[in-house]
């Protein structure tokens, strides 16, 4: 008994696994092919959305499609045993329920879909589970093909443009709620009095490698006799900032603003 159940389990798991693989990668795929903004490192962008349409398919799969499916699987043990096309017509149907709870006509006939699909993956692992035939490509096919669709994407992917000097300002510069707000938005410099006193502020940058750089931020500060400068910098990359610098004191007239 426990290993007929195990089998069922098994079964149920590699169905789960497999449809939801096979359903989740043409969303992916055109959610990338059908877009018409321009996407760098479309593979690696593919396989983001598959995850996400996997995720949420893969859970409804995996808590009601194999619930309705071992629901229906025992009625057929009992009632019509040799009809599998029963058993997948009836699953379909029940791949309905999600578009007709929420009143949309596409996630009714999507929910069908991938219902249908599962209950003919399902059937033909049953039977050859029966023969005792191996099910390693029901795991091999799907993962071949999303390798070969991750390939295809990133290898016609459209080059990456050069990350400038200006867009490492631009990107250091980005954020907001900081004392870099305060600072000109490119490399220039920008002086006035705050206070009382007389301000110097200046961006600055300079290439350190390959498309990486340290983008600097410089304040000078005078009053009389009183006078003091302030130094951070950053390391900038593509999509990345590190502080590497702080040096000086902050000027007296930030707490006043």
């Amino acid at each position: 008994m426990q290993t007929g159940i195990r089998s069922v389990i098994v079964r149920k798991l590699i169905t789960t696994f497999v449809a939801t693989t096979i359903f989740s990668a043409p969303f992916g795929f055109f959610n990338i092919g059908g877009s018409s903004e321009i996407i760098y490192n479309q593979g690696n962008q593919f396989i983001a959305w598959f995850f996400i349409f996997s995720m949420y398919i893969g859970v409804i799969i995996l808590i009601y499609g194999n619930l309705v499916s071992i629901g229906i699987e025992h009625l057929q043990r009992k009632w019509f045993p040799r009809q599998d096309w029963l058993y997948v017509l009836i699953l379909g149907v029940f791949g309905l329920a999600n578009g007709l709870f929420f009143q949309e006509i596409s996630l009714a006939f999507y929910g069908m879909l991938a219902a249908i699909l599962y209950a003919v993956i399902d059937k033909w692992l049953y039977k050859r589970n029966t023969k005792n035939k191996s099910v390693k490509l029901f795991f091999l096919i799907p993962l071949a093909s999303l390798l070969i669709i991750w390939g295809y994407f990133q290898f016609t992917s459209p080059p990456m443009p050069p990350f400038t000097i200006e867009d490492a300002v631009t990107f250091a510069t980005s954020g907001e709620g900081t004392t870099i707000d305060y600072f000109p938005k490119e490399i220039s410099a920008w002086e006035g009095t705050i206070d009382g006193y007389e301000v110097k502020r200046e961006t600055s940058a300079i290439e350190i490698g390959d498309e990486i750089y340290t983008v600097t931020f410089t304040e000078n500060w005078r009053k009389g006799t009183v006078k003091g400068s302030w130094t951070f910098s950053y390391k900038v990359e593509r999509g990345s900032s590190t502080a590497t610098r702080d040096k000086g004191n902050m000027p007296p007239y930030y707490g006043k603003y």
